[in-house]
């Protein structure tokens, strides 16, 4: 299978290169060159990002050997819930090879370059929403790849479950023909590629005007469907990125609203200072209006004697 996904290396490489470029573009004077070294920024952390993601899945603060039972609990806790059966699901596209492949290069391919178009959109014709999508994903992708230290194995590992790992049954997999438990397979919690599908359907729900823009729901729901036929997240991974995300983003919420409480008393406690130093100076004309006044009758009472 052909990997259409830029490897750590790569995305690090090109992320330093448009970091170089960002001020060498910004500083010509040019508009065009100012807004394509902005872009370029952008895309640099975007990438450098990206990349840290792909190479922190080689590492974990706990040892591989407890990857396995912890998927095996998030199993079995998934069976106390009743949640429905990833294997049930899975069986229901095993016997439609075209629909499976087509999951598999879904899952390996698809779900970066949604993200970029979905962050090149907001760059170009919505740049006011940009930012907070931006700071988002940034932090979303921090505390998955915080958790993911920990690791859990995909339910494709678990021969219990009756799963098939169908990326290997097609010849597509991702990790080649490894065997063991290579350590970029034990990150699946929480699903990042669940976690970005829920993010670009907000951005783009919350920011486009047209009724077609609730069709983006249907994004995130394709992505859940698809790491589960390929059985390499459970439900349970997608629902802790769900939740992580509205982690973010109330906490964004949270602190925007105290900016905007700060900023409104400082503006009012500015505008009052102004009004206090208005009224002084007006008080201090007043009384030196008084005093030629005063003055003025002295003259003429001096005047008329």
């Amino acid at each position: 299978m052909i990997d259409l996904e830029l490897g750590w290396r790569e995305a690090a490489a090109a992320a330093g290169l448009l970091a170089v470029a960002r001020p060498v573009l910004t500083h010509t004077g040019k508009p065009k060159l100012t807004a394509a070294g902005i872009f370029a920024g952008e895309t640099s952390l975007l990438l450098a990002l990206f990349a840290l993601w792909q190479y922190a899945g080689s590492f974990a603060l706990l040892g591989p050997g407890g990857a396995v039972p912890r998927a095996r609990w998030i199993w079995h806790l998934e069976r106390v819930l009743h949640l429905p059966s990833e294997t049930s699901v899975q069986r229901l596209f095993l016997p439609h090879p075209l629909l499976v492949q087509f999951f598999n290069l879904y899952y390996d391919s698809l779900h970066f370059p949604v993200l970029i178009a979905c962050l090149i959109w907001l760059f170009v014709w919505h740049r006011d929403r940009y930012p907070q999508i931006r700071t988002t994903l940034v932090a979303f992708t921090a505390l998955s790849l915080v958790i993911q230290l920990v690791p859990v194995a995909p339910p494709r590992m678990l021969p219990s479950t009756g799963l098939v790992d169908t990326a290997m049954l097609y010849h597509q997999s991702v990790y080649g023909s490894v065997g063991g438990f290579d350590p970029d397979q034990l990150s699946a919690m929480p699903s990042v590629h669940v976690g970005w599908a829920l993010l670009v359907a907000y951005a783009v729900i919350t920011t486009a005007r047209s009724r077609w823009r609730w069709l983006a729901v249907g994004y995130p729901i394709l992505t859940t469907l698809a790491v589960i036929v390929t059985a390499n997240h459970f439900w349970a991974d997608g629902i802790v990125a769900g939740l992580l995300l509205c982690l973010v983003l109330l906490v964004q919420s949270r602190v925007r609203r105290l900016i905007e409480a700060r900023g409104w008393r400082l503006s009012l406690l500015v505008r009052n200072r102004d009004a206090q130093a208005g009224g002084e100076h007006r008080g201090g004309l007043g009384e030196l209006g008084g005093a030629d006044d005063g003055t003025a009758q002295a003259v003429s009472v001096d005047h008329d004697a």
